[in-house]
């Protein structure tokens, strides 16, 4: 398994991502709301908006886990968040980065990843991932991806929307 990558500038990428006071807050209603037209409008069973910390995942909003949040070490979304373009795995069992990742051979099971990496604005460092993950493999059409995209915006949005940059 190919753990996630640390960047070269995490101290700056963790002051940036604590700039937004949203680690550890309740849930709310304008970054659910992004999550759950996301997993309805693809048709995904998890769907979460994911702030990545030093040591963890932590889902400011989810959809489909009972989890509040992971290890950053196997999340997909600690390579995501560094991916410059959309991140996808459409078959985890195919990949030799995650076919042994603890998500995929455990609970819950993820054979499908796709995540948009979220950048806090005045930094433009990346704090976070909107993703959906699904236990069948799959490939996203162009309509599914633009909607990943778009939502992605709108997280993007609403996470800088909550410090007063």
């Amino acid at each position: 398994m190919k753990k996630a990558p640390i960047p070269k500038n995490e101290t700056r990428r963790l002051a940036a991502l604590k700039s937004l006071n949203l680690l550890d807050t309740k849930p709310e209603p304008r970054f659910d709301s992004i999550t759950k037209k996301l997993a309805e409008q693809l048709n995904a069973p998890i769907a979460t908006l994911s702030l990545l910390d030093k040591n963890r995942e932590w889902f400011k909003s989810c959809q489909g886990l009972p989890d509040r949040e992971g290890d950053r070490g196997i999340s997909f979304c600690g390579h995501a968040m560094l991916s410059k373009q959309i991140f996808i795995v459409e078959d985890t069992l195919n990949s030799p980065d995650f076919a042994d990742n603890p998500y995929v051979v455990g609970p819950p099971h993820i054979r499908f990843y796709a995540g948009v990496a979220l950048r806090e604005k005045k930094s433009r460092l990346p704090i976070g991932v909107l993703c959906i993950k699904d236990t069948e493999p799959r490939k996203l059409t162009l309509k599914e991806i633009d909607t990943l995209l778009h939502l992605a915006k709108e997280a993007e949005t609403e996470l800088n929307r909550s410090a007063n940059h």
